[in-house]
């Protein structure tokens, strides 16, 4: 495989994160960091069971069972070492949410600092550092 093939894969792990979490499928993110840690402002989350707990404790779920956000995942930048098998990756987001009483609005926008290891075929995240930078009313997104 060679290097953009990998670039693209990896790539494609940090956009789907964004797409697993909007749509309320936390299980899913667990699948996606069952080899990982995620990093973020409260306590480190390890494997798939831990990473699933933390969302369903931090983020507010709404009737049809999604957080009413969507993430936008820019500038991505992937750097691969094809010979040790790992990858890494950085980001920015940007977390947008409408609820009827809600107009469309930036709730927090930060950095996703991402490293991955190539495990029997395939790209894994390995660890997820998130840091935001900026934030709005995320009263109606996060429980505090």
């Amino acid at each position: 495989m060679e290097t953009a093939a990998h670039v693209l894969a990896v790539t494609n792990l940090v956009l789907k994160y964004a797409e697993l979490v909007d749509t309320g499928d936390f299980a899913g993110v667990g699948e996606l960091m069952a080899d990982a840690v995620f990093i973020g402002s409260g306590p480190p989350a390890e494997g798939r069971e831990a990473v699933e707990t933390m969302l369903r404790n931090t983020v507010l779920l709404y009737e049809d069972g999604t957080p009413r956000t969507h993430h936008v995942t820019t500038n991505i930048a992937v750097e691969v070492d094809e010979e040790a098998g790992t990858a890494t990756a950085g980001s920015y987001v940007t977390v947008f949410q409408a609820l009827p009483e809600l107009p469309l609005q930036p709730v927090a926008a930060g950095r996703y600092r991402d490293r991955f290891a190539h495990r029997e075929g395939r790209w894994r995240f390995v660890e997820r550092r998130v840091r935001i930078h900026l934030t709005g009313d995320v009263s109606r997104h996060l429980r505090v």
